[in-house]
């Protein structure tokens, strides 16, 4: 960050405590216009962590048996935020016993105590917002048994935090941030006496806000899918709760859900998790689904194309691919390098991933995860097809791909998706081509990767990289990361891999003579464990020597007929196997 970006930075923050402050001598709310009913989804068995006092969050555990939440001391800014945001409110109403309200209860007025008065890292527009809808929707579970003096205290906090949000929103970034922050606004203002001016206010600032960064069909700038069901979520709560006061939310609300919903069905995997790509999760378990019948939109895009992404399914098969170029600017800061990989699940099992985002496991892992290497897709020479830039771009992709081409169409026996990238062409002179296709009953995949040099600019790069390789071929790699719970082996002399997963469905992985097959160790990582969980990958690697090659490989579920979609024995131009 430089030094205006500092300066900026130093700035929102004085102002945010000075409009907390303000905020606090002000007439607090008396009572609740409204009390809604809550609609978020808690672990039960993450709130027994926290009676037991066990604290989780952003990747690091604090054992503190018997301590109060605010005495920890935590180990890093991520940590912080996910202290005062209060999701972990959901988590121990989902326990819901006594003492899980005595934590409640006692950590809630704790954080009156210390940080009411407009002090502390709590106080920024979207951390409230968070915070705000946890305090309104679990009042009840919060208040039981409380006399008036804590009631008093606490409708004074909810009035500061709503008061300081209606002069703070626009101060925070755009995009998820502001849509928390607004959507907090909104609950306020519906549940509080005197408060109700601004329910109408933060209602039409939503609507402006989707409309400036939900794009046709859903699109996020940020291409993340478990960002865009954040979004998501926060719209279905915002227009539940307008609709349960007797209002009419604004048009624009509704459209945006009815962009972003068939959007999301088309990133949904078979087992009803989101695709892991550009820095988001898999999603909590039933997140995604309640959110979509929240909604009542029904329906996915028709195309199978959505935000970037193409999706092939059947049976009970899903195979998403990421078949667009990466986010550009400022929306790429958590993006990944990884044009044309894909993910595949079988029923409730995933079978091929992508590693993940490392950013819960520190900057080195961070970095590890937005790596092409790190992605179920072709790579040339161990190298990203897109960079990291430099300075106060030190975190944006540059150099990537730029002209990604993709189409979805039938084959004689099922689906296929073909794409390209040249992410590679500039360095390499190689273009990436990937064709995907599924049998339409969802037990067979069969797939194909080119590398191409197309024109004679390209063709006289890659002759050159040959030169620089002693004419031993351009090295490539192509990697199939493995869940965790696959269990994989080489079988058949090395020639193919068989995959059993806990269902009990074993999977066959085979490819064409012309690339070495090998069975590496990989990494699966996912924000809420405390560290990467090890896996394996497939690798086929080998070296490009001419200037149009191709590799082909299929995935087919044990005893099901041979793919008919492609014969892997066909004859053609081919990417030499390494040798030694």
């Amino acid at each position: 960050m430089g030094f205006s970006g500092t300066y900026r930075a130093k700035w929102t923050h004085w102002a945010n405590r000075v409009a907390a402050r303000r905020a606090g001598r002000t007439n607090p709310a008396t009572a609740f216009a409204s009390s809604p009913e809550p609609r978020m989804i808690g672990s039960f068995a993450r709130g027994r962590q926290l009676t037991a006092g066990n604290f989780m969050f952003a990747g690091h555990l604090l054992e503190r048996p018997g301590a109060a939440i605010w005495d920890l001391v935590a180990p890093d800014a991520a940590f912080e935020a996910e202290m005062h945001g209060f999701a972990w409110l959901d988590d121990l109403a989902a326990v819901g016993d006594t003492p899980a309200r005595a934590c409640a209860q006692g950590w809630t007025t704790g954080w009156i105590a210390r940080y009411g008065a407009g002090r502390g890292p709590g106080w920024t527009p979207e951390l409230t917002g968070r915070r705000l809808i946890r305090w309104i929707n679990h009042a009840l579970f919060l208040l039981g048994g409380q006399d008036k003096a804590a009631w008093d205290v606490f409708y004074r906090a909810l009035a500061q935090q709503t008061l300081f949000l209606s002069q703070r929103w626009h101060s925070t970034a755009p995009g998820l941030p502001r849509i928390e922050a607004l959507t907090g606004l909104i609950h306020a203002g519906l549940a509080l006496e005197g408060m109700q001016g601004h329910a109408p206010v933060a209602a039409t600032a939503l609507g402006r806000e989707c409309d400036a960064h939900i794009g046709a069909e859903g699109l996020l700038a940020t291409r993340n899918p478990e960002e865009l069901l954040d979004i998501f979520t926060l719209l279905t709560w915002a227009i539940a709760a307008l609709e349960d006061a007797g209002q009419t939310p604004p048009l624009s609300l509704s459209a945006a859900t009815g962009r972003i919903a068939p959007t999301l069905r088309t990133l949904r995997h078979a087992d009803g998790g989101l695709a892991r790509f550009h820095g988001g999760g898999h999603g909590l378990e039933g997140r995604l689904d309640t959110a979509l019948a929240a909604s009542g939109v029904k329906g996915r895009q028709k195309d199978g194309l959505a935000m970037g992404y193409a999706r092939l399914s059947a049976g009970r098969t899903s195979v998403i691919v990421d078949a667009a170029p990466p986010p550009a600017g400022p929306a790429s800061a958590n993006a990944h390098a990884s044009t044309l990989a894909f993910e595949l699940t079988s029923g409730r099992r995933q079978l091929i991933v992508n590693c993940g985002s490392g950013a819960s496991f520190g900057a080195e892992w961070r970095r590890a995860g937005r790596a092409t290497p790190s992605h179920s897709t072709l790579v040339i020479a161990g190298d990203s097809s897109a960079r990291l830039g430099e300075g106060a771009q030190a975190d944006w992709l540059v150099s990537g791909p730029c002209d990604v081409p993709s189409q979805m169409s039938q084959a004689s026996d099922g689906l296929r998706f073909e794409g390209g990238h040249d992410g590679y062409a500039a360095r390499f002179g190689l273009t990436h081509a990937r064709t995907i296709e599924m049998t339409f009953d969802g037990r067979g995949v069969a797939g194909e990767d080119m590398l191409l040099a197309l024109s004679d600019t390209d063709k006289r790069r890659f002759d050159r990289a040959l030169v620089a390789g002693a004419m031993q071929g351009v090295p490539y790699q192509i990697h199939f990361h493995l869940h965790p719970e696959v269990d994989a082996a080489l079988d058949m002399g090395g020639a193919a891999v068989s995959l059993a997963l806990r269902s009990g469905e074993i999977w066959v992985f085979r490819t064409d003579a012309r690339a070495h097959i090998t069975l590496e160790p990989s990494v699966y990582l996912e924000k809420t464990r405390l560290k990467p969980r090890a896996s394996k990958q497939i690798v086929l690697s080998g070296a490009a020597l001419e200037y149009a090659g191709r590799i082909r490989w299929s995935l087919a579920k044990a005893q099901d007929t041979p793919i008919s979609i492609r014969d892997l024995a066909q004859d053609a131009p081919y990417l030499a196997p390494e040798t030694g």
